[in-house]
């Protein structure tokens, strides 16, 4: 500790035992107890209790003090249990009784203070601190605690209750830790005292017909074996799984989402690896859970990788149950047949969608998302059956949106009709799905039905923002995964079609009432013209369309996030050749209206900063990408660009503004573009005569006077940003810099004089014309590397330290002057 520290802290104890005092908040005292985990961590607890008599003078007062605040009798209860986990120091406060007058009955346990759930959670986590040896055990023993921490399992707090468990199942470990290196043996008299009354709880618990007793004993065995690596765990299992295996045969199955985490807690536990018995209880589990919970079991098993083949089909037949039960619903459902549903299983899923609009909604979205989890792992289920989930995909969809055909004699397909009509929820999550299984291919007339049913619900009056948006990024996905080959821009005569088909669509969106629909419209085109801008045929409908002229329009729209997403379309349509022009065929080849200085408008009086943001990446994309507007006069381009970035309130827009400039740095010098910002080694030295030239023209643009004011900015990223750029062109310059060195040194008296101003704040006055020499001779001088290594730093790094802290707990209760400590 240092010396600082230890002056202050005796002070700060004895505030903290004064009632009269006021209390410190919650987020001190958590630093508080954060600085002595990382001393006690860091060193002996037993020499930092022998260095500060103050701290056990706390921990000894704190009980006997009427009237303390609930917030430190918990500080309390949680340092003594940190000091307390090295067992030196545990038997040091265990001398002077000082640990159960805080833990026992003498403490707040006993008393009015534990009314308070501060209190008690504070009480559980200092032994749960605390118990890391043995002699913690006798302790607990001792003291009856764990009866206390059983009864806190069902605590009103769910912070307590939760916090007892994980307590309960540590015990459990540690009072079995010492049989790591033999197993215990079978019989409950070979286990520890206080092993046997936790498992003892657990039976009865498990027994209980109280459901909330089910569920604390689940709880604590899920602990248990999720943090378990050794071999006493099978005994354990051994023993407890009957019990839970006994809970499936009551109907209902009480506490199933709990079973459900310890069946699969049990699966993934390393020291169960070699008890084949645990996969017939997760076996009969699939069999006897509800829907609902058999759902997310079969998905956990699943993405396992040492699942038996026999129960993954087992797991992937339930999940895949609700939607055979959809596609038996429908007549003439798309796709072959092919989704397993077990003759069992059939009936309780039918009951379970058509039990209520809930249920089904519910069952519906969790399968989907199930299955759109699954899609993407290696370790999904093989063959994987990809034509008939697309068709229950399509299926699921028409049924929302009522295109759906119950099949005759049926009574789920007409109940289904009912519960899925217009339904969000579902909609969304079956566009999720079918996006993700763009991932594979289908049969030809499956994948026309995909682009069918999109098609549908991007052309419905009835499809919520929401929905377009999901059904814009599902269209696009399969747009991507029609290309052949993959990743060029050639498409097959049906896509050519749909993208065609689509653009009367996209228009009509992009006029929409609804700024959500404008805005998914301008991402989707502007995702599409990314993708497909060099395809002849959509370069040609897209032309005719007035699509590229409403998205300018667009530019003026009253919501700032629609007008962001048109600068990103009409940014990259003018990029790739498609600008705005006159519909129809009579204007073929007219002469086009300049878009920089509208962009330039946006970006110098938008009175929001969304636009502001795209327009600078705009011109950014511009400037790397050999834009025609940019190359007319690139000078003029990257000057106008910095001035209006230079003023700009929007630190994003300053920041984004640097990279303008390194792009134009690393043009003019000759360097690559895009280098990889994670690149290990620096870029290398330009030409001398190269760097004269680039050096000239940072300085005609302005380049160098905007970077050195972004160095001082109040906004920490632009500063970081702004010492890369000038190391980056300091590193450059080295070898024509050491040529003009040898020269003589340029006055630079103006320049530093401008600097200091600037880092005193007075930002007015600018630099004024700059010569090269001059700019290197400056950053010369300048301890770049230092500086970057300070803004490196966390913004409150000084006010973070412990010295600090304590200043300015000690002023929070006045025995500081306000000098004295760090307000912040």
């Amino acid at each position: 500790m240092d010396p600082e520290c230890a002056q202050l802290l005796p002070a700060l104890c004895a505030a903290l035992t004064d009632p009269r005092q006021p209390v410190a908040d919650d987020t001190c005292l958590e630093k508080l107890l954060d600085w002595f985990k990382t001393l006690t961590e860091a060193g002996s607890s037993l020499q930092l209790l022998q260095d500060s008599p103050c701290l056990v003078e706390l921990l000894l007062q704190v009980p006997k003090a009427p009237g303390l605040s609930p917030r430190v009798l918990a500080f309390s209860l949680r340092l003594a249990g940190l000091l307390a986990a090295q067992e030196d120091c545990f038997q040091f406060l265990q001398q002077g009784e000082l640990l159960p007058g805080l833990f026992g009955e003498a403490g707040p346990l006993g008393g009015a203070a534990w009314t308070a759930p501060t209190v008690r959670s504070g009480w559980i986590q200092g032994l749960r601190s605390l118990a890391q040896h043995p002699s913690a055990l006798h302790f607990l023993a001792d003291l009856g605690a764990l009866d206390t921490v059983v009864s806190l399992q069902g605590d009103s707090s769910l912070f307590v209750a939760s916090a007892a468990g994980q307590l309960l199942a540590h015990l459990l470990g540690l009072s079995l830790r010492g049989q790591a290196e033999g197993s215990p043996g079978p019989q409950v008299c070979d286990w520890p005292a206080s092993a046997q009354r936790i498992v003892g709880h657990i039976e009865e618990s498990l027994c209980s017909p109280a459901a909330p007793r089910v569920t604390q004993a689940l709880n604590v065995l899920t602990t248990t074996f999720g943090h378990c690596h050794q071999l006493w765990a099978q005994v354990l299992w051994a023993r407890l799984s009957p019990l839970a295996a006994c809970l499936l045969e009551k109907d209902p199955v009480p506490a199933a989402h709990s079973l459900v985490d310890l069946l699969l807690s049990a699966a993934r536990s390393p020291a169960l690896s070699s008890d084949r018995s645990r996969w017939e209880t997760v076996a009969q589990a699939l069999g006897r859970l509800s829907p609902a919970h058999a759902g997310p079991l079969a998905l956990g098993l699943l993405t396992l990788q040492d699942c038996p083949q026999a129960l993954s089909a087992q797991a992937f037949t339930v999940l895949l149950q609700p939607l055979a039960c959809v596609l038996k619903a429908a007549t003439q459902a798309p796709g072959p047949p092919g989704l397993p549903a077990g003759p069992e299983g059939d009936p309780a899923v039918a009951d379970a969608l058509l039990s209520s609009r809930s249920a089904c909604v519910g069952l519906l979205c969790q399968t989907l998302a199930h299955l759109e989890l699954l899609q993407p792992l290696p370790q999904r289920p093989a063959p994987w059956p990809q034509a008939p989930l697309l068709g229950a995909a399509v299926t699921v969809l028409r049924f929302c949106n009522g295109s759906a055909v119950p099949a005759s004699g049926s009574d789920v397909g007409g109940r289904l009709c009912a519960i899925l009509a217009g339904c969000v929820r579902v909609q969304r999550a079956a566009l999720g799905f079918l996006g993700a299984l763009s991932a594979d291919t289908g049969p030809p007339e499956l994948v026309t039905q995909v682009f069918a049913v999109l098609l549908d619900y991007l052309q419905s009056p009835d499809s919520s923002p929401t929905v377009l948006k999901k059904a814009f990024q599902a269209t696009l996905r399969w747009l991507l995964s029609a290309r052949t080959p993959p990743g060029c821009c050639d498409l097959d005569p049906p896509t050519q079609l749909l993208l065609r088909e689509l653009l009367p669509v996209l228009q009509r969106r992009l006029c929409s009432p609804c700024w959500e629909v404008r805005d998914s419209g301008l991402e989707f085109l502007t995702q599409v013209v990314g993708c497909w801008a060099g395809q002849a045929g959509f370069r040609h409908a897209l032309l005719a369309s007035e699509v590229p002229q409403l998205a300018q329009q667009l530019l003026q729209d009253p919501e700032s996030y629609v007008r962001a997403s048109a600068v990103t379309a009409v940014g990259q349509l003018s990029s790739r050749g498609l600008p705005a022009t006159p519909a129809g065929p009579e204007h073929p080849g007219g002469p086009q209206k300049s878009l920089l200085p509208e962009l330039l408008h946006v970006l110098a009086a938008d009175s929001e900063g969304f636009p502001r943001r795209a327009a600078m990446q705009v011109f950014t994309q511009w400037l790397r990408d050999g834009h025609a507007e940019v190359a007319e006069d690139t000078e003029r381009f990257v000057a106008r660009v910095l001035q209006a970035a230079s003023r700009d309130l929007d630190w994003e827009v300053r920041a984004q503004g640097l990279e303008l400039a390194r792009v134009f740095l690393e043009q003019t010098l000759g360097q690559p573009g895009s280098r990889c910002p994670y690149a290990v080694a620096a870029p290398e030295a330009a030409a001398p005569g190269r760097v004269a030239q680039a050096l000239r023209a940072a300085c005609r643009v302005q380049l160098v006077e905007f970077a050195f004011r972004a160095l001082f900015d109040y906004d920490r990223p632009v500063a970081q940003k702004s010492c890369d750029l000038l190391l980056f062109l300091r590193d450059q310059a080295a070898p024509w810099d050491s040529l003009q060195e040898a020269r003589g040194s340029p006055d630079v008296a103006s320049v530093e004089a401008a600097l200091r101003r600037w880092r005193a704040g007075e930002q007015g006055q600018p630099l004024g014309p700059l010569e090269p020499e001059a700019v290197l001779a400056v950053l010369r001088s300048m301890d770049l590397e230092g500086l970057r290594g300070a803004l490196a730093e966390s913004s409150d790094h000084v006010e973070r330290n412990p010295q600090s802290l304590l200043q300015d707990m000690l002023a929070t209760v006045g025995i500081l002057g306000d000098n004295e400590a760090d307000c912040y």
